[in-house]
């Protein structure tokens, strides 16, 4: 159990043990697919269990030149990259990171083929480069029902269609990539590659790989992971691929917590509101832009006959607030304050609004100590700005 008397606040605090019951099933599904499993960075960058993560998982996946510079200097190996675009000022540096680059555009691609530190001039399914290319795909079909993270919506941005590509791969290009999945199980994955199959079977003949992106909530309690297993196996048997998964959130998923005070307690119109030593808005940005509501200890939605709050952050910014909660009795100042399941899509998204500090960064180890990893001062603050 953890001793939060012992963690300063706010802090993200990541429990170890629970980690690595992540990374001990993502390894099993990895061992028993036969596929390629890879951390995605943009859900999860906390560099300091990166040596934890690499006792199971060898690499990341990265959507900058920033993130694959952090996956070669702290996972010791280059990443595979994506990103919608890329910059030609900064090309030279992502190559030295890189061993699989995905092009967003057919544009991109003849953009930069010419610059790629190998030749290219050879069939796909021919020995491999130094870096191995692929294409963004858009299999025009997404079960994810909120549009900010929907790629396949008209209008994306994200992937190009089958009939822009036509009915061979372009010569150079070794792979397909497509991410259209957002914390989903193994039969919204099922229904996607026949989507993915109806519209890109052929080009899969001719490819070296799929990446089939990240989405893959492998570690969610009731998650079939034995189905996701079968799904990878049929399709590496038979379209001769090595296929590729990149999940974020699979890694981080439920392993640590948010820890806040309750600063200030008053009645407004009726409603209890509290204000927290965190801000939602600048801490936890993905309960606003999904949204969601983040599980507290020892709390419920608000009901009639119980205590009802409604939890604000420390910004003045007015929606700065998660929702109403009740408890079984009365906080007061000073009171802590526990957000369950807040280590993936946190940390990366973090600002420094109002000049609020950022949360400290914990692990809470195997041995029941804990580390502090990191602690925030104006200098962080002052850093993002000129």
């Amino acid at each position: 159990m953890i001793d939060f008397s012992k963690i300063p606040s706010p802090c993200f605090v990541l429990e170890e043990k629970k980690l690595r019951r992540n990374l001990e099933l993502i390894k099993s599904v990895k061992d028993n697919a036969g596929c390629t499993i890879i951390l995605a960075l943009k859900g999860f960058s906390m560099f300091s269990a990166f040596p934890i993560v690499k006792e199971y998982i060898k690499g990341a996946t990265s959507s900058s030149l920033n993130e694959a510079r952090l996956c070669f200097e702290e996972m010791g190996t280059k990443a595979h990259v994506y990103a919608p675009a890329y910059r030609e000022d900064e090309w030279d540096e992502l190559m030295s990171y890189t061993k699989h680059i995905t092009f967003n555009s057919l544009n991109q691609w003849e953009r930069f083929k010419s610059k790629l530190p190998s030749p290219i001039g050879r069939g796909s399914k021919g020995e491999g480069e130094e870096v191995s290319c692929g294409i963004r795909i858009n299999p025009q079909y997404s079960e994810v029902t909120t549009d900010l993270y929907n790629p396949c919506i008209a209008g994306s941005r994200l992937g190009v269609t089958a009939e822009q590509i036509g009915e061979k791969l372009p010569q150079g290009i070794d792979g397909l990539h497509f991410h259209s999945l957002c914390e989903s199980d193994s039969f919204a994955l099922e229904r996607t590659l026949k989507a993915v199959e109806e519209k890109f079977g052929h080009l899969l003949h001719q490819a070296k790989w799929l990446n089939m992106g990240g989405g893959h909530l492998m570690t969610r309690e009731g998650y079939n992971t034995e189905h996701l297993i079968g799904l990878v196996k049929n399709i590496q048997q038979k379209y001769n691929v090595e296929v590729i998964l990149e999940p974020g959130s699979a890694f981080a998923w439920q392993t640590g917590y948010l820890r806040s005070k309750v600063m200030d307690l008053f009645n407004s119109q009726g409603i209890n509101a509290v204000i927290l030593d965190v801000s939602v808005s600048a801490h936890m940005p993905d309960c606003i832009e999904m949204p969601y509501k983040p599980r507290i200890w020892g709390a419920t939605d608000a009901v009639n006959n119980k205590p009802a709050y409604r939890m604000g952050g420390l910004t003045c910014l007015a929606g700065d607030y998660v929702g109403d909660y009740s408890f079984e009795k009365d906080i007061n100042i000073g009171d802590d304050i526990i957000f369950d399941d807040m280590i993936h899509y946190t940390m990366v998204k973090t600002t420094t609004f109002n000049g609020v500090n950022l949360p400290s960064i914990g692990i809470w180890k195997m041995n029941d100590t804990f580390q502090l990893v990191r602690k925030y001062g104006y200098e962080s603050y002052k850093d993002r700005l000129s």
